[in-house]
């Protein structure tokens, strides 16, 4: 009791100014992490930490000399091989957080409306399309898999893409924010035997990537014309494009995402 209270008597708000910016360090790294081949080297390196200290333990010299030699290598290693992440680190701290919320809200408004606007002009023309937009959970496995773009998300660029003589229109854009991150991705297909007969890859396709994710796909048919949005494991058709729209402000906006109610399951036979 004596320990707790010497202890309290000497915690101050610097202490706890400390203690909140190292937190809020840390959860944005893991956050930033996240869906990142960074979680691999986070493992990694948890690997070689533990070996060094258990080779300190049972006085293993050999491993102890090896690992305290090669631990700058693998720095200088780690930055070439990470050079992409990292810079997508910086940018992230470097931003303004007092404006964060304004700015990502009008993004988000942004986004929605070019996804309408692009996938009314496909369903009409009849131009299959699917269109997966990352939320809480990364989608870096996805995007690895196909063509890397990092281009500002625009309608016009959605169009291009998946126009049929397009190289990039087989397969799913993903998106991140208000960005295109890659384009041409292949995604899982669903193994669920209750999904109609009546689906195609690209509805099975964004089936497979929803219940593995938390991801939202947005689905064009191109034998229809007719718009689908994904989410769960479920899908929500026909969509006219502004039921879209008002799909997506709950599904995106930070403040309404919690109310979001799941798809009813017209998945199924």
């Amino acid at each position: 009791m004596d320990v707790i209270s010497a202890f309290l008597v000497r915690f101050t708000w610097r202490d706890l100014l400390d203690i909140t910016i190292v937190s809020v360090t840390i959860y944005e790294i893991f956050k930033l992490m996240r869906g990142t081949r960074a979680i691999q080297m986070a493992a990694g390196v948890g690997v070689i930490v533990g070996l060094f200290y258990l080779s300190r333990w049972l006085h293993l010299q050999t491993v102890n000399w090896l690992i305290r030699n090669i631990v700058g290598y693998v720095v200088f290693a780690a930055i070439v091989l990470f050079q992409s992440d990292i810079r997508r680190a910086l940018v992230h701290f470097g931003r303004t957080p007092f404006f964060g919320g304004m700015a990502k809200t009008q993004g988000i408004d942004d986004v929605i409306e070019d996804l309408g606007v692009a996938a009314a002009f496909l369903a009409s023309h009849r131009t299959g399309a699917i269109i997966a937009i990352e939320r809480e959970v990364g989608l870096r496995n996805y995007i690895e898999g196909g063509i890397p773009m990092d281009a500002t998300l625009t309608y016009d660029l959605i169009v291009s893409v998946f126009q049929p003589r397009s190289p990039l229109h087989d397969g799913a854009i993903i998106v991140q924010g208000d960005r295109i991150a890659a384009a041409a991705c292949f995604l899982p297909l669903t193994v669920n035997p209750r999904v109609s007969k009546d689906f195609g890859t690209r509805h099975r396709a964004a089936i497979g990537l929803t219940e593995e994710s938390d991801a939202v796909a947005i689905v064009v048919s191109e034998e229809t014309g007719i718009i689908s949005i994904a989410l769960e494991g479920g899908i929500e058709r026909p969509l006219t494009p502004d039921q879209l729209r008002a799909r997506l402000r709950t599904l995106l906006t930070p403040s309404r995402t919690a109310s979001a109610s799941r798809p009813s399951p017209e998945t199924y036979e």
